[in-house]
C-alpha cells in the first residue's frame, strides 16, 4: 500500500517561473493555504522538489 502524503502551498505563485506555476498546477494547488493529498511516488516527490521552497509537506493521516 502506498503511503499519501498531505501538501499544502504556504507562498505564493506569484512572481515565480512558469516552470514552477505549472508544477504547482500539477499538484492540484491553486490557492494559499490549499491542502491535497497524494500519493507517494517518485514522481509526486521529483515534483515537490522542485517547489519545496513554496510547500509545507507531511505523511497523511
Amino acid at each position: 500500500m502506498n503511503n499519501k502524503l498531505s501538501i499544502k502551498l504556504v507562498k505564493s505563485c506569484i512572481g515565480r517561473p512558469e516552470k514552477q506555476r505549472r508544477v504547482v498546477a500539477g499538484l492540484g494547488l491553486r490557492k494559499i493555504n490549499q491542502v491535497v493529498e497524494r500519493v507517494d511516488t517518485p514522481e509526486t516527490r521529483g515534483m515537490i522538489r522542485k517547489v519545496s521552497h513554496m510547500l509545507y509537506v507531511e505523511e497523511a493521516k
